[in-house]
Formats: C-alpha cells, structure tokens, sequence
C-alpha cells in the first residue's frame, strides 16, 4: 500500500486507518471478531489499538476482554509481525498501585503481553495523565520496558499541551524514552480537546497523532438522525449530545459530499480526520465486516480543499 503515514518519531507506518479494538470481547466476538480483523490486515491495515481496560464498563466484564481476543487472533489466524499492536495502562485497577505509578505500570505491562500472547508491545500509552504521580517515576517505568524489549514505543493519550510539554522536556533532560504518539480525541463534533496548543505541539515536536472516536460513538455515520434513532444500538443513548442545530449542519455538509464524492459518510468523515494538521491517522472501530470494508475506503478517500472548507464551517458551528 502506497498510502502510508509514518508515527512521529517512533517510525511505525500505517495508512490513516487505525482499527479500534474497544469492541472487541464486547460487541464483536468470536468468528466475527476474527474476520474483522482478517479483513483489516487484508485490505492494508497495520495498527490495532486496544487497551486494558476494555471492556470493563459491560456487567460480568473485568478488563482485557479485547486484548484476549486480539491474542487467540494472533494465535491462530495472524504472522505477528505483520501488525502493530497499541495498548494503554492506566484505567484498569490492579496489581502494583495505581494508574501510572511504576509497579503497577510494569505489572499492567505483564498481564496485557500474556492477554496478547506475544512478547513485545509496538506501542504503549499511558492511558490518561496521572497527576498524583511524578512524569518521571512513570517514564522511568516505561524506560524499563523498552530497556526489557517488552515495549517498542510510548504514547501519550489524554493529556494536555502543558503536561504532555512537561513530559518532553523531562525525558530529554534525563534521556528518558519519549512519548512519540498521541491519543486524543477529535471528530467534527468534538475538536476543542486537541486543537490548538496541543496541536501546535505535536507537530513541533514530530508527534503522532491517532484521534480516537474519529466517528463520534457512531454519530458521523449518519445513522442517528433523530431521537428515534437512539435504539439502533447500545451506544445510541449517548446521541442526546449530537442531536443539535450543529449536529445536524454537519450531518447536512456531509450529505452533499457523499453525493459529490459517491463515499459513505463514514469514510467522509474520517478523511476529514486525517487531513487535519499533526493528525497521522485516526482510529475507528468495527462490529462488522461490511462495517470494516466501509471504513476502508476512507483510506484513499482525499477530500477537496472546498469539501474540507465546507465541513469545518458547519462543524464550528
């Protein structure tokens, strides 16, 4: 594949498609789950992000469900190093403190490598910042992982300008591993969190950026257009949000690019995402395989500098 993209300064490649994996275990399962991701590397995808957290938020569900799946896949049906694996501590309480303290980070570590059944981690992200730990303790934790080969890169997801700027200059200052991706979030519904300073930053500083919720839990693919809508699926009840004057100019601008342009609003909506400056590749998840080939084409989707123009007009509100 020709369109590729290269993280930051950690040199990982991927077209500007990431596959989501917080589904995974939860509302893509089994055989399904499988060919979503057989599908994935087979149409040009490489990173596969997950963390282990996911999915503790479903009753009878305690974390690592998706890095579960993602091992028994790799396992069984994939070539190891035909992939980038991401994951992320950080969220999920358990052995050796908490958060991003250093023995639970190297204990997080552990348990997500065997979940994954592989020995080495491509990418892995402090998760959200931990302001009750210092920056240092916690990549002084993350040194030894990569020190240990159990962990190839660090990210940084969820965190300021200022702090991730304090964490920079402390791992150049004590020639510490630095955070050479970031995990933000940003669709055409939310863009406050990294635009601006935090943007400025990455591309200063040659971050990667892989925006989470590319499709805004599902809204920007159009299938929640009113309050009827929100029975579609378990995430439909969180829609409320969207469901606004602005929610619907967006909705209106991507409806005349999909017909100028023949892509479905998935795939308009994440090539907005990936030609927005600093952004490498924005993340979207899949419970289908029809759903996963329709995300694919937002690979080689290019949107005009007017179509673009358009987009953030109605999604500035």
């Amino acid at each position: 594949m020709t369109n590729m993209r290269t993280l930051g300064a950690s040199g990982l490649q991927t077209p500007p498609l990431i596959l989501g994996g917080n589904v995974f275990g939860w509302t893509a399962k089994g055989d399904t789950a499988f060919d979503i991701l057989d599908a994935f590397v087979a149409g040009g995808g490489t990173m596969i992000d997950t963390a282990d957290v996911y999915s503790a938020w479903v009753d009878g569900h305690r974390g690592g469900e998706s890095e579960s799946l993602i091992g028994r896949w790799l396992a069984k049906r994939a070539r190891r190093d035909d992939v980038l694996i991401a994951t992320k501590v950080g969220m999920l309480p358990g052995e050796g403190g908490r958060k991003l303290e250093p023995a639970r980070v190297a204990a997080a570590a552990d348990a997500s490598l065997k979940r994954l059944q592989t020995d080495y981690i491509d990418l892995y992200f402090a998760h959200q910042d931990d302001q009750d730990t210092p920056l240092e303790d916690t990549l002084e934790a993350f040194a030894k992982l990569v020190a240990a080969g159990k962990v190839r890169y660090i990210g940084a997801s969820n965190y300021s300008g200022p702090r991730l700027g304090e964490a920079l200059a402390i791992s150049a200052a004590s020639r510490l591993p630095a955070y050479s991706v970031l995990q933000p979030e940003l669709n055409l519904m939310s863009r406050a969190t990294f635009e601006g300073d935090l943007q400025q930053l990455c591309i200063d500083r040659n971050i990667g950026v892989m925006p989470y919720f590319g499709l805004a839990s599902g809204f920007l693919t159009g299938k929640y257009r009113d309050e009827s809508d929100t029975s579609k699926s378990l995430r439909g009840g969180s829609m409320g949000k969207y469901m606004n004057s602005r929610g619907d100019a967006v909705l209106a601008a991507m409806d005349v690019i999909a017909e100028q342009t023949g892509a479905s609003l998935a795939q308009i909506a994440l090539a907005w995402n990936a030609a927005q400056p600093g952004v490498t590749a924005p993340i979207a998840s899949a419970t289908s395989v029809a759903q996963l080939e329709d995300l694919l084409g937002a690979i080689d989707l290019a949107l005009s500098e007017e179509q673009l123009a358009k987009l953030d007009e109605a999604s500035r509100g």
